[in-house]
């Protein structure tokens, strides 16, 4: 049983099509990772996963289950977290507050359970916060915890982003461009939290992302797109340095070795 594949994934808008009968399958427990020049179709990717868009054909499935057609609340439900190229966090709330929310799907309550705040709630608002706090110290965010998010450093909320998608506790999480904005030492702190996250957690990851050697220090397999159309897929050695890779994305000069 596969764990995530893509079948023949086919979509246009106004004519144009943003992705032309792609195919690719994730392993469960790897980090794989799409790639491509800016309009490649690798964000659509995503939005298509997340039910943003419909797909005109093909079908995505997550443990053999056809989940093309679900409803978008459906997608967390299912386990599938995301985070985003541009940040989005409750800004004017704490980084505990963030994670204790990344909790949502877990919760089983009402209004009216809720409002009496029975001991089900309660419970659960105690998993919540326990949940939280195992992420603060997993991510390193102790002296971040209490402060709003507003006042943090980029770098800083871009790690609470990831926390809260962790909150979720996904089977299978997307991440968009996670190193984007990050300064050297962010970006490896961040390929070392991934590598964590696949081992410690067990969580499936699927990236696009812009910053090559990035890609090389974290991947496990590459998926590379040019005008909605799959280039080559295989190791990130074999696709980074695939010449129509190199054509499209990198230009020769600026090749992964």
């Amino acid at each position: 049983m596969s764990f995530f594949r893509a079948e023949d994934i086919t979509i246009s808008f106004g004519g144009i099509r943003a992705l032309s009968q792609v195919g690719f399958e994730v392993r469960q427990g790897e980090i794989f990772a799409i790639i491509g020049p800016n309009g490649a179709g690798k964000t659509t990717i995503f939005n298509c996963i997340n039910r943003f868009y419909d797909l005109d054909e093909g079908a995505f499935f997550l443990e053999d289950k056809d989940i093309s057609r679900i409803k978008p609340h459906e997608v967390a439900e299912i386990g599938i977290a995301r985070t985003f190229q541009n940040i989005e966090l409750f800004k004017n709330t704490t980084v505990l507050d963030n994670l204790i929310l990344g909790q949502h799907r877990s919760r089983r309550s009402n209004l009216f359970t809720e409002t009496l705040f029975t001991p089900f709630v309660r419970k659960q608002e105690i998993r919540g916060r326990e949940k939280a706090e195992e992420i603060i110290d997993f991510l390193e965010l102790e002296a971040y915890r209490e402060q709003r998010v507003i006042n943090l450093p980029y770098g800083v909320q871009k790690t609470v982003e990831l926390g809260r998608a962790l909150a979720m506790e996904p089977k299978l999480l997307l991440l968009d461009e996670p190193s984007s904005g990050l300064n050297v030492e962010e970006a490896e702190d961040l390929s070392f939290w991934m590598n964590d996250i696949k081992e410690e957690l067990g969580i499936t990851i699927l990236l696009v992302e812009h910053n090559m050697r990035f890609v090389q220090q974290v991947s496990d397999r590459v998926l590379a797109l040019d005008f909605g159309e799959v280039i080559t897929q295989g190791s990130s050695q074999d696709v980074l340095n695939h010449p129509e890779v190199m054509k499209a994305y990198l230009g020769e000069e600026d090749a992964v070795a």
